[in-house]
């Protein structure tokens, strides 16, 4: 089975990459045909008069704390953010009638936080996104096409929004961004701007 990460719509949330470790365990489903990858252990999978099946289930847990990628501050008070918190997540798999899956949408939310691991600062956050994966060949899911619609909010009392990566992104079959529409903070950092990140980093305390 394929989950995609949110990180990996890294164009549009940074989210945990984790997702992956808590959902791709393979079990058998009750399903017919066999089902091309197999779903996740928590989906519940029927097959219509028409020979195609859905796979439909939730799952929580809890990541962290991770590398976010991002890194504030200079010399000794340098450090790398830590991500942390609870997903929420519900999962769709579809498969035509020869059992080979065609599409996921992952729906997926975090109440979590960054933090500053030399002196313990954090950042609340609340992510929410939408994440619809297609095969370029059913059931093979070595070339795909993904569009992630969502946002991620990190507020803090008395400053407000310090980071914000909203909108929508769409990821060609070779994974680069063949469109995207909204404040896209975390990928504007990724792609060098470092400014980007100055007020997520200075709520956490970088000097």
């Amino acid at each position: 089975m394929r989950i995609p990460r949110p990180r990996a719509i890294a164009g549009l949330i940074s989210g945990p990459a984790i997702i992956v470790a808590g959902l791709v365990a393979p079990a058998p489903a009750s399903a017919s045909p066999v089902l091309t990858p197999p779903p996740a252990p928590f989906q519940t999978c029927k097959t219509g008069g028409n020979g195609f099946t859905t796979c439909e289930g939730s799952n929580t847990f809890t990541y962290g704390p991770l590398d976010s990628g991002i890194a504030c501050g200079t010399g000794a008070g340098a450090f790398d953010i830590s991500d942390e918190g609870t997903a929420y997540v519900d999962l769709v798999s579809r498969y035509n009638a020869d059992g080979n899956q065609t599409e996921q949408v992952l729906q997926y939310q975090a109440f979590a936080q960054y933090s500053n691991p030399l002196t313990g600062a954090t950042v609340p956050y609340i992510q929410h996104q939408t994440d619809t994966a297609v095969p370029a060949v059913p059931g093979d899911w070595s070339l795909f096409t993904d569009t992630v619609t969502g946002q991620n909010n990190f507020t803090v009392p008395h400053m407000g929004a310090v980071f914000l990566t909203a909108g929508r992104v769409v990821r060609g079959l070779d994974g680069s961004v063949i469109f995207s529409a909204g404040q896209q903070m975390f990928n504007d950092y990724m792609n060098g701007d470092t400014a980007a990140v100055a007020e997520l980093c200075t709520a956490l305390g970088a000097s």
